[in-house]
């Protein structure tokens, strides 16, 4: 969305029922940032993600293929590498990556929901100082710490998770960020540079008629962060911006979003991350003649 296709990797493992209108679908959005590998002796990996009420679950319904940063290595040794695991995976996947020579990649994990949990505390603290980048969304951050709230956690509670977790000691040196995910509150950052800042979402609460399914929201948000980063020299603050607008367009319908003579849903990336970065530059003015009053 944000980068050309050469310059972005995914590894898709082919089983031998992959289904060629998938094959079609895919490389619709660029066909340079796909690493198939085909297993003619088994299924394509499937999972569900299932809904019941408030409550969100996983599972596989077909064995998985796990992906190492071995594998990538062995194609393109990226500049970011996001991975969505437990805590104990995470630390496998890191001394992983430093087992690979010339490679030092900027590293965002997404814990995984069902691991957002109490007792996973003390292995998501054994891991944050190896990683650049942690990034639960609001619920998984609060739920993490024993945080109770109602409903969804508001502004003051996301800041509350957010000022521990990076109490807890982010990145080497202490230099990472920790940006939690929010929905229609935005995202809330938090590292050396900013004593902590939220980014709007694209979508607000006034634009729920618009929004469809949240699926595959965090992920693309992570995804645009990473583009972010690659322009704007790893500053996490302006990154972020794009993360909330490749967001919006993953939420506006079921499945992918249609990507047309560059165009994504009809509309300009682009012109969305300048929305949202006038709307934070209108936000900011405003907080600080709040305080010359």
């Amino acid at each position: 969305m944000f980068l050309p296709d050469e310059q972005v990797a995914m590894i898709v493992d082919r089983g031998h029922d992959f289904k060629p209108y998938v094959q079609t679908t895919l490389n619709m959005y660029g066909k340079d940032m796909w690493v198939f590998r085909d297993h003619k002796d088994r299924e394509t990996t499937r999972a569900l993600n299932l809904y019941r009420g408030d409550h969100r679950g996983f599972e596989y319904i077909t064995p998985r293929l796990r992906i190492t940063p071995k594998d990538y290595a062995l194609h393109q040794r990226g500049r970011y590498l996001h991975f969505i695991c437990s805590p104990k995976r995470a630390k496998e996947i890191m001394t992983e990556v430093k087992e690979i020579p010339d490679w030092d990649p900027v590293t965002i994990f997404e814990p995984i929901p069902d691991r957002c949990v109490p007792n996973e505390l003390p292995a998501l603290r054994d891991i944050l100082p190896a990683i650049n980048i942690l990034s639960p969304n609001a619920g998984e951050a609060c739920n993490l710490l024993s945080i109770a709230y109602q409903d969804e956690p508001d502004k003051a509670t996301v800041e509350q998770a957010a000022d521990i977790l990076y109490g807890f000691g982010v990145g080497p040196r202490g230099e990472g960020s920790i940006v939690i995910r929010s929905g229609a509150l935005g995202a809330y950052i938090k590292n050396s540079q900013s004593t902590g800042q939220w980014i709007d979402a694209y979508y607000t609460v006034a634009d729920t008629g618009k929004v469809i399914d949240v699926t595959g929201a965090g992920n693309a948000f992570l995804g645009g962060l990473a583009a972010g980063l690659s322009k704007h020299n790893d500053d996490v603050l302006p990154a972020a911006v794009y993360g909330t607008v490749a967001a919006s367009f993953v939420i506006e319908q079921h499945g992918l979003p249609s990507f047309v003579n560059g165009r994504w849903n009809d509309d300009d990336p682009e012109k969305r991350v300048q929305e949202v970065q006038a709307r934070s530059r209108n936000g900011s003015r405003n907080v600080e003649e709040g305080r010359r009053d």
